[in-house]
């Protein structure tokens, strides 16, 4: 066989085998495959790209991210000690008035106050860049979804934002300066004066903020567990004894260690709950499939 026949031969064997409907459909999964992890890698890089840069701006604005922010709510200006004097005068009742509040920070590590100052500005920049995150998370899920699936998804983009952000708001306003104050002037003896280190300060405004934006989030997992099937309303009322000792759980894990932070958690925590059952009620109303959970 000549050579000119012998490569012939060849290229028809590889024509024949490019042209096999099971090895195209393998060859195209593993591409779909392949592409998906390149798109999860985009996702990722452009959210902690949005974080880095947010993060950058919180860090250059330190004055106001620190004094107007972080350590605004141990104040006796700050708005909601403010308002809780005024109520406190219109009630007579004095223990509401916080104008005697004074915590003194100190900071005992070489490094604390930078090291502070890095962990504060990458939280700034998680919450504001929060929204972005969840669009670009949502777009790379967008193509597996059905056409009605989207239209929810839409909806559950900017519901997860505002549900975060009030709970972000929630915690800084109300459980943040009450906390500390609590916290903060709570003495067992006159004798013994208290001193708050900068990073148990700031560990516990973050962690109380982030912590409750987060469990903010539970209509918005109600929502998607009641669409799936495996969340009815009959069995969210019959197992509300059980969530209760759930959500009281949560908010001692993410509030400090004290029953009144805990209580302050747990109310707007219920109040999600009975709004989850009326979310999980529109979206699987069947008695049956009640019945049967």
């Amino acid at each position: 066989m000549s050579s000119d026949s012998f490569n012939v031969t060849i290229f028809a064997k590889m024509k024949r085998q490019s042209t096999n409907p099971k090895q195209t459909k393998t060859f195209a999964s593993e591409m779909s495959f392949w592409g998906h992890l390149e798109e999860l890698r985009g996702t990722i890089v452009r959210s902690v790209a949005a974080i880095l840069i947010f993060s950058i701006v919180a860090f250059l604005n330190r004055t106001v991210i620190f004094d107007h922010f972080i350590l605004a709510p141990k104040d006796s200006d700050f708005i909601t000690n403010r308002l809780l004097c005024s109520l406190g005068k219109l009630l007579s009742l004095e223990v509401l008035c916080l104008d005697n509040l004074s915590l003194q920070l100190i900071n005992i590590q070489m490094s604390g106050q930078f090291m502070m100052h890095l962990y504060v500005s990458m939280a700034a920049g998680f919450v504001v860049a929060f929204p972005f995150v969840v669009y670009q998370f949502w777009r790379f899920i967008l193509p597996a979804l059905k056409p009605n699936e989207r239209r929810y998804s839409r909806k559950a983009v900017a519901a997860i934002s505002i549900l975060f952000f009030l709970g972000v708001s929630f915690s800084y306003f109300i459980i943040v300066p009450l906390t500390i104050n609590f916290l903060g002037t709570y003495q067992v003896s006159e004798a013994v004066a208290n001193q708050i280190a900068l990073n148990s300060y700031i560990s516990t405004v973050i962690s109380v903020v982030l912590g409750v934006g987060v469990v903010f989030e539970l209509p918005v997992v109600v929502f998607f567990l009641a669409r799936l099937g495996l969340v009815t309303p009959g069995f969210m009322r019959r197992n509300r004894k059980y969530m209760i000792i759930i959500i009281f759980t949560v908010s001692a894990i993410i509030t400090p260690p004290d029953v009144f932070s805990q209580i302050l958690v747990s109310i707007p925590l219920l109040a999600l709950y009975e709004i989850s059952i009326s979310i999980a009620k529109r979206v699987n109303p069947d008695p049956v499939a009640e019945t049967i959970l």
